[in-house]
């Protein structure tokens, strides 16, 4: 079984090829690319995509399933990992398998034994955000993804620290832009992801996607669709600047 995985839905680009047993339960990466400099994910997806199916000898019949990173995150970015799987499991009929943004990217701390707070900049001063641990059955949400504010996520993170006696970890861009104010608030212990695990990567999609296809957890084309957790900015102006008054005169 061949699964492409996808995540587009921050400031990094990145796509991966996991083979493995129907399961999920074995399997490893073929190829993995990233890439966080500059250019639109439009500009740079297709074309990783594209690579990494030559340097496997795979084309888009060789996949069993796609699996995307479904949100939230960049409105844009989300659109374009969508689109990019849909059209993918179209012309292959196979299905999409939607796997929540904070939970791959909790994933890049399989096996850890802190509590990992993912954080992704949703602007308007809220990040997107959870709580996660692993125990040995695999992953356990503390606290599902959602868009609150920093202050908080940080006020959830000091209350379950205390009752695991466990310290936080904070990755995801979140953690960059926020990094001064955390340090200046978390008063429990906790430490930042370094580099090679503190943003999305699709290997980290691939691998709960696997387990996910093993259960059936799969929507087809047709029906996937991103899950924003709120409305972007045009839906928000366009609200604001429409008259319920004359639409109904």
């Amino acid at each position: 079984m061949k699964i492409l995985a996808i995540d587009s839905s921050g400031l990094v680009a990145t796509a991966a090829i996991w083979e493995g047993d129907s399961f999920g339960n074995e399997g490893r990466i073929l190829a993995k690319s990233s890439t966080d400099y500059k250019k639109t994910h439009s500009q740079t997806l297709l074309p990783m995509i594209d690579r990494l199916c030559k340097d496997t000898d795979c084309n888009a019949e060789s996949f069993d399933a796609v699996a995307i990173s479904s949100g939230p995150g960049s409105f844009t970015g989300l659109r374009i990992g969508s689109a990019t799987a849909k059209a993918i499991a179209l012309a292959s009929d196979i299905p999409v398998i939607e796997v929540p943004t904070l939970l791959g990217l909790a994933y890049n701390f399989w096996g850890s034994d802190r509590i990992i707070c993912p954080l992704m900049d949703a602007r308007r001063n809220q990040v997107y955000t959870g709580l996660y641990t692993f125990e040995k059955g695999g992953p356990v949400t503390i606290e599902d993804q959602t868009a609150i504010s920093l202050e908080e996520i940080l006020d959830k993170a000091r209350r379950e620290s205390e009752k695991r006696d466990k310290a936080v970890i904070f990755l995801g861009d979140g953690a960059d832009a926020y990094r001064e104010e955390i340090k200046k608030n978390a008063d429990f212990e906790y430490e930042f992801a370094p580099a090679h695990l503190n943003r999305q990567d699709a290997s980290s999609v691939a691998v709960p996607a696997a387990k996910m296809f093993g259960k059936g957890q799969t929507v087809s084309a047709d029906d996937h669709k991103p899950v924003y957790l709120r409305t972007s900015q045009a839906e928000r102006e366009g609200a604001k600047n429409f008259d319920l008054r004359s639409s109904v005169s």
